[in-house]
């Protein structure tokens, strides 16, 4: 039993090692900036450009605001930041999600609890998810949100236009009264 718990974990360190090594090398490949404190272009000039900007922050050896090319994945924004320090908690992250552009992304360290999803700008308690604006990925970064219910979210706004009020998620298929309490503070209508 003991040869098995600790080649499992092995295994997984190894394989958290190998997707932050691919992240490294993705990096090095593409040219990242690091923004300090200067003027920086508006967000519509940025997307058109192709660039994201994000703000990486907690468990990372060099946090701050990096500039991605657009499609960049979790994984890129923590290469560019330096890589995970040896306190971080790195399967509290999707590796594999691609940014948003104005995303700010907290890595917690060992036994923190994982930050509220931060979309569209904000932080802490107030950070936000623009249910009128969010893709299938930010969605699905809400608790109890899968890919399914967030492609019905996204059909549901497709079909009607906007959402008015946080209350109109109940008219989408598989969300009640109980899901819609707990995505209340973490959801807005923009």
């Amino acid at each position: 039993m003991r040869l098995g718990l600790g080649a499992v974990v092995v295994l997984t360190v190894a394989a958290l090692g190998m997707t932050i090594g691919v992240g490294v090398w993705r990096s090095a490949s593409t040219p990242v900036e690091h923004v300090t404190g200067e003027a920086t272009p508006s967000p519509v000039a940025t997307v058109a450009a192709g660039r994201v900007y994000v703000h990486v922050d907690g468990s990372v050896r060099a946090p701050g605001l990096y500039v991605l090319p657009a499609g960049a994945r979790v994984v890129d924004a923590i290469a560019a930041a330096g890589g995970l320090t040896d306190d971080a908690a790195g399967a509290a992250v999707n590796l594999a999600r691609v940014v948003s552009d104005g995303e700010q992304l907290v890595v917690p360290a060992e036994g923190e609890a994982p930050p509220p999803v931060t979309v569209e700008g904000g932080s802490g308690a107030e950070a936000t998810v623009d249910i009128n604006a969010a893709d299938a990925a930010a969605l699905e970064e809400l608790p109890r949100i899968g890919p399914a219910l967030a492609a019905r979210i996204i059909e549901w706004r497709e079909a009607n236009g906007r959402f008015e009020s946080v209350e109109d998620l109940l008219a989408v298929s598989g969300i009640g009264d109980k899901m819609l309490e707990a995505l209340r503070p973490l959801v807005r209508v923009g």
